[in-house]
């Protein structure tokens, strides 16, 4: 850690944002693997988290000298958790990861699938862990500390990969870390195999991203990119023109079954330009903006384990809150604004309120509720805003 850090923590403009905010223990390594001996410090050079996946790379140095590169993963489990108790097993103290690094250059490397990373229970960080380090063999003369021996090798919290040891010489040209977990493939405390078809993953609930491959064709299967995993991605910064942004055709979004819904039909088509998507932290899915032409419909929805937010920037239009959702709104007999019936994909009718938009509204849903938009068909000019949505915990 930048000593410099310590410095500003107390200081009023750190104080008003919280600045300095990062929790202690990944800038002071109080935790990290070879800590348990204090020959050893570890150098951070970068962190990158995804939800429950945390991933650091830096340096390590042993009695004051720089002797290792080394990258680490930690994991908290809870989507691996459930998908093997549907198979009534648990997890328990290991498991495992699929992992691939991408440099600057665009070169890749990763794990062999009969030797995935193992991932150990660690109550320190209550997580699951494992660090990667480009040397094991202690320096010329020298051996390293017996606890930090223990947990060197092949399975054991710090170990070595071959396939990656080119790009952990340059710890900082690693741009991209992609991972996928795995239960162990032998059950505790049985020891009996897993079948290997029946073995369950976390592969961030079958992530896809929106790429404009057929950008002409709406709601086109080929415009859906499946990647099956998390991305850590440690590019620094980005600026983006959204007008430089192909933008993605989508007919009757979130609708189908026309003759039960009026507004889905085959000239319901409205654009979204992803302006970001896996590039992002934290538990957010994308940030995108949607432009919805006059008589087009975004169909109404509802999140579970989501929220999303919609912020409008050009143009007038209805959103629709179903009733109860925002209580500030009334129920169905307050009439200062319009109740209606809508159908919800997938769930048949419910009942909204029908609230005018322009620029400068917002609309906030979370995990539960319902909402959509439209833009009257009255209307001269589309209307667009731009959409967040995230992960609940």
């Amino acid at each position: 850690m930048d000593p410099r850090l310590n410095e500003i923590r107390e200081d009023p403009s750190s104080q008003i944002f919280g600045v300095v905010f990062f929790p202690d223990r990944i800038y002071h390594q109080a935790y990290l693997n070879a800590t348990r001996s204090p020959r050893y410090r570890y150098d951070v050079h970068e962190v990158r988290s995804y939800y429950e996946v945390l991933c650091l790379k830096g340096r390590v140095f042993m009695d004051g000298v720089i002797y290792a590169n080394f990258i680490r993963v930690e994991y908290r489990g809870s989507r691996l958790t459930e998908a093997m108790r549907i198979r009534n097993r648990f997890l328990r103290f290991r498991c495992n990861a699929w992992m691939r690094l991408t440099d600057k250059a665009g070169a890749q490397a990763e794990t062999d699938p009969n030797q995935l990373l193992t991932l150990h229970y660690d109550d320190w960080v209550n997580a699951y862990q494992a660090e990667i380090w480009d040397r094991l063999e202690p320096p010329e003369g020298t051996q390293h500390d017996a606890t930090v021996l223990a947990m060197m090798g092949r399975d054991n919290e710090i170990t070595r990969f071959p396939q990656f040891q080119a790009m952990l010489s340059d710890p900082k040209s690693i741009t991209k870390v992609e991972l996928a977990f795995r239960e162990p493939a032998r059950q505790y405390p049985s020891g009996s195999l897993v079948a290997p078809d029946d073995l369950a993953w976390d592969n961030d609930n079958a992530r896809t991203h929106q790429e404009p491959r057929l950008a002409e064709v709406p709601s086109a299967g080929a415009n859906t990119v499946h990647d099956n995993n998390y991305l850590l991605d440690f590019q620094r910064g980005w600026f983006k023109q959204a007008s430089d942004v192909v933008p993605v055709l989508y007919r009757n979004a979130m609708m189908y079954e026309p003759d039960k819904n009026p507004d889905a039909n085959i000239d319901n088509i409205i654009q979204m330009r992803w302006i970001f998507q896996r590039e992002l932290g934290g538990s957010m899915i994308f940030f995108h903006e949607v432009t919805i032409p006059p008589g087009k419909v975004e169909g109404n929805h509802q999140h579970i384990g989501s929220e999303e937010l919609y912020y409008i920037v050009q143009g007038e239009g209805i959103a629709y809150l179903r009733v109860g959702d925002d209580p500030a709104l009334g129920d169905e007999t307050d009439n200062r604004f319009q109740t209606v019936n809508r159908t919800v994909f997938g769930l048949g009718d419910r009942k909204f309120k029908e609230l005018p938009v322009k620029p400068g509204s917002v609309v906030f849903t979370k995990s539960g509720g319902m909402h959509g938009i439209r833009n009257p068909e009255e209307n001269t000019e589309p209307l667009k805003f731009v959409a967040f949505l995230y992960h609940t915990e």
